[in-house]
């Protein structure tokens, strides 16, 4: 009886938990500005029913770009597409704290991201100095590396929350090489990697809450 009653309480108390931690870190809305030519917002699946592209600003800023994020998001160019042998880089600017730890990177090897087919592979740093690599595919995400901290990752800085870091995905023929700030934190051989495909549209994403400018974004062949 005490075990049914103890089993009873832990279900109870899950989705409270769960809604408690929500409450705790909330998505703020953002006046959005039109997109710069070309360009296109993917809200999380999550986010869909709850927010829209006019939720999270997007905009041009000096030779780069700018987000002051609402919900998380994927931007992306139709012209940015990559295959084979390549490297995606981008420097990232975080310009002050968020209430919780929150990521930004790069993603290769996106299909079909406009639908619930959505598929790609991708790169995350946060402000606590940790990395984080994944596959998408639908709904759900494949955790490559799990939140790990790294040396190379800059972490931010305890006054002013501000961080910058430079990462960069490496493909070539047989691997995949990720690198923060010059230095390599992770390798994977293609064959490690189930079948997970490099190839396709390349851009960056950015989970809620931050204001972060991007600069530098590039992507060279070979």
């Amino acid at each position: 009886m005490r075990r049914t009653i103890l089993t009873l309480s832990l279900l109870a108390a899950a989705p409270l938990a769960a809604q408690q931690q929500q409450s705790a870190d909330p998505t703020n809305k953002v006046k959005g500005e039109p997109l710069p030519a070309g360009w296109t917002v993917r809200l999380d699946d999550k986010d869909q029913n709850r927010f829209t592209i006019a939720d999270t600003k997007f905009v041009t800023m000096g030779p780069g770009y700018h987000v002051t994020s609402g919900p998380a998001a994927l931007y992306f160019s139709d012209k940015d597409q990559a295959s084979g042998a390549f490297t995606a880089s981008a420097s990232f600017g975080q310009r002050k704290a968020p209430p919780h730890p929150e990521a930004y990177g790069l993603f290769i090897g996106g299909t079909k991201l406009n639908s619930p087919e959505q598929q790609y592979f991708y790169f995350l740093v946060r402000g606590d100095g940790k990395y984080f690599v994944a596959h998408r595919a639908g709904s759900d995400v494949h955790k490559i590396v799990d939140w790990t901290e790294s040396s190379a990752v800059k972490k931010q800085d305890p006054t002013s929350g501000s961080a910058s870091n430079a990462l960069a995905m490496q493909v070539t023929a047989d691997s995949v090489h990720l690198s923060a700030n010059g230095e390599r934190v992770k390798s994977f051989a293609k064959s490690e990697m189930h079948g997970f495909n490099t190839d396709g549209q390349v851009g960056v994403r950015i989970n809620h809450n931050l204001d972060v400018h991007i600069g530098n974004f590039a992507i060279k062949k070979g």
